[in-house]
């Protein structure tokens, strides 16, 4: 039987690959918000369901059958993402967490129907796609983290790390949004950014720069 703590299990194991970390028990500890001992007892509960496997140096890896769960749930929160912000409005950086909560509850007739009013391929309020992107793939569509964006260009906001609700209201206040513009008009010393933004002229620090991608603006 699938749980929801196995299935959150699974999706925040496939998050983090998306995010380039290697997956190991201290990971998931500190993405589900969880002690070592309760990530220890899941994964033995996972590995005898044949839904990951635990390599000898700890890495954690989904099987075929625990990844096709587990993108199954990332497309039903993407959908669910979508659905609060384009047909009831919700903020942008609200609709993650709301998406948390309702991600378990839609049925798989109500998943379709939501699939058909919205359509595929359009990426989720926070600028995302519903297949996750790997840092690789998305440097291959010619995006780079605004950490690395070189001063004195312009660029265009494409996606945000959206699990993180008190980084997602900081970036809102600061003009920082998907689809926003924004132009770098220097990089200090302590890596912290000089930016101009809709909201004006900021400061942003590594720690922001390094969860928002971005793509160079066409002149």
């Amino acid at each position: 039987m699938i749980t929801v703590s196995k299935e959150d299990y699974l999706k925040a194991i496939l998050e983090a690959e998306s995010e380039g970390e290697s997956v190991i028990s201290a990971t998931l500890a500190h993405w589900l918000k969880v002690s070592p001992p309760a990530v220890t007892m899941a994964l033995r509960r996972l590995k005898k369901d044949d839904l990951v496997k635990v390599d000898k140096d700890g890495r954690v890896r989904l099987t075929s059958t625990g990844r096709k769960i587990a993108r199954k749930l990332t497309l039903r929160h993407h959908l669910i993402e979508r659905m609060l912000s384009e047909v009831f409005g919700m903020e942008w950086y609200k609709v993650h967490d709301e998406a948390e909560r309702l991600e378990h509850a839609v049925s798989p007739d109500f998943e379709a129907k939501l699939l058909t009013k919205l359509g595929s391929g359009k990426a989720c309020p926070h600028g995302n796609l519903s297949e996750l992107d790997s840092p690789a793939s998305r440097r291959r569509r010619g995006l780079e983290l605004l950490a690395h964006a070189e001063a004195g260009k312009n660029y265009i906001v494409s996606g945000i790390y959206e699990r993180d609700r008190q980084l997602l209201e900081f970036l809102e206040h600061r003009g920082i949004r998907p689809g926003a513009k924004l132009q770098i008009t220097g990089k200090h010393y302590d890596h912290t950014l000089a930016l101009t933004t809709e909201s004006g002229k900021i400061t942003l620090g590594l720690p922001a720069a390094e969860r928002v991608w971005v793509r160079v603006a066409s002149s």
